[in-house]
C-alpha cells in the first residue's frame, strides 16, 4: 500500500509495522514536498494515483482537493470519538491538528535587544527588517494558513487590508521559501540561518524539547500568537480515487485513528491528536493553543483561496 504524504511525515517504524504485520502488507512512503505540493501532485495524477492513501491535506488546501474529486468517500467508524468540528467532509478523515503561528529564536532576539512583536503589524516596523521568513501559500500549507490568518486579522476592505500588510512585509525585506522545512531548518536562526522569526507551529517549541540531543528544561524557541494571528490547521487522510486496494486503504485510515497511532503521532510529528482522550507528551506544556485563533472558516477559505494566492503573489513576488 502506498502512502502519499508530505516531507515532514514521521511515525515510529514499530507503529507502522503493527499494521503491516496484521494485514500482511508493506507500506511504501511517497513524500512529495510540502502539504500544498502533495495536493498538487495528487491532482495532476487524478484517476491514476501515485498513492493509495494521501495524508497531509489540510483545511486550507482541502477545498481544492474536493473540487478536483481526487478522493473517494469513506467515513471511519472511529470518527465517533473525534469532535465534530474536525469533520469537514465525508471524503477525508481528520487525523491531527495544530496551530500555525510565528516562532522566534530566544537567543537571537536577546542578542539583538528585541522583545517578541506583540502584533502582526509590528512586523512591518524597521526593527524587524529582514528578520522574518515565511512560506509561499501556493505551495505550502502553513504558508496558506498564515495568509488566511492575515486575512482574518486585517480584512479585505478599509484603509489597511491584508494586502497592505504583505506589501509592508515585502518592503521590510521579507524572505519567502517554498516549504516549511526549508524555512525552518535552513533560514531560521535557531538552525544557523539569518532569520530569528519564522512561520511555524505552536508545537514547534515543544518539538525542540522532544528532539533535543541533551535534555532541555525549556525550548530555545518561543511562540508569538497575537489575536487572530494564529490559524487552526487540521490535517486529513483521504483514500485516492483509482486505488486498487481501497479496502486496505480503509483499514489504514481506521488505524490512523486508533489510540496506538494517535498517541505515537504527537511525539513524532509534534501535532495534537484528534482522538478524544489521547495522551499528550509532557513537552506539550510548551505548546499552549492560542487564546484567540483566526476566525475564518473552511468555506470562506475554499471560496477565496485561489484569489488570495493570486493577489498575494502580485504583491509579494512580482
Amino acid at each position: 500500500m502506498r502512502l502519499l504524504t508530505h516531507e515532514s511525515f514521521l511515525i515510529d517504524e514499530d507503529v507502522l509495522a503493527e499494521f503491516e504485520d496484521e494485514n500482511n502488507v508493506e507500506i511504501e512512503l511517497i513524500q512529495a514536498g510540502d502539504g500544498g505540493a502533495v495536493v498538487n501532485s495528487a491532482v495532476l495524477a487524478r484517476g491514476n494515483p501515485t498513492g493509495d492513501v494521501l495524508f497531509g491535506v489540510d483545511n486550507t488546501f482541502l477545498g481544492r482537493a474536493l473540487e478536483e474529486e481526487i478522493f473517494v468517500e469513506y467515513e471511519s467508524p472511529a470518527l465517533e470519538n473525534v469532535p465534530e468540528r474536525f469533520q469537514l467532509s465525508p471524503c477525508v478523515t481528520p487525523i491531527d491538528y495544530g496551530y500555525v503561528n510565528l516562532n522566534y529564536d530566544r537567543a537571537a532576539l536577546d542578542d539583538a535587544g528585541l522583545e517578541p512583536p506583540s502584533s502582526l503589524e509590528d512586523l512591518t516596523g524597521e526593527e524587524w527588517r529582514g528578520l522574518l521568513v515565511a512560506q509561499n501559500p501556493a505551495t505550502s500549507s502553513p504558508g496558506l494558513a498564515f495568509l488566511a490568518a492575515t486575512v482574518a486579522t486585517f480584512g479585505e476592505d478599509g484603509d489597511y487590508t491584508y494586502l497592505d500588510f504583505w506589501a509592508g512585509l515585502r518592503a521590510n525585506d521579507l524572505e519567502i521559501r517554498d516549504g516549511w522545512s526549508e524555512a525552518y531548518y535552513t533560514d531560521f536562526s535557531a538552525y544557523g540561518g539569518q532569520n530569528p522569526l519564522v512561520v511555524s507551529y505552536t508545537t514547534s517549541p515543544a518539538c525542540e524539547v522532544i528532539f533535543a540531543e541533551t535534555p532541555l528544561d525549556e525550548p530555545p524557541t518561543g511562540n508569538i500568537s497575537p489575536a487572530q494571528g494564529a490559524f487552526e490547521q487540521i490535517e486529513f487522510a483521504g483514500i485516492l480515487a483509482g486505488t486498487p486496494v481501497e479496502a486496505l486503504a480503509r483499514k489504514f485510515v481506521d488505524f490512523m485513528l486508533s489510540q496506538r497511532f494517535q498517541e505515537a503521532f504527537p511525539d513524532d510529528m509534534c501535532v495534537f491528536p484528534v482522538l478524544e482522550g489521547a495522551a499528550l507528551p509532557g513537552a506539550f506544556e510548551f505548546a499552549d493553543p492560542p487564546a484567540e485563533p483566526a476566525d475564518i472558516d473552511f468555506d470562506t477559505i475554499a471560496e477565496n483561496r485561489d484569489r488570495w494566492i493570486d493577489e498575494w503573489t502580485d504583491v509579494v513576488l512580482r
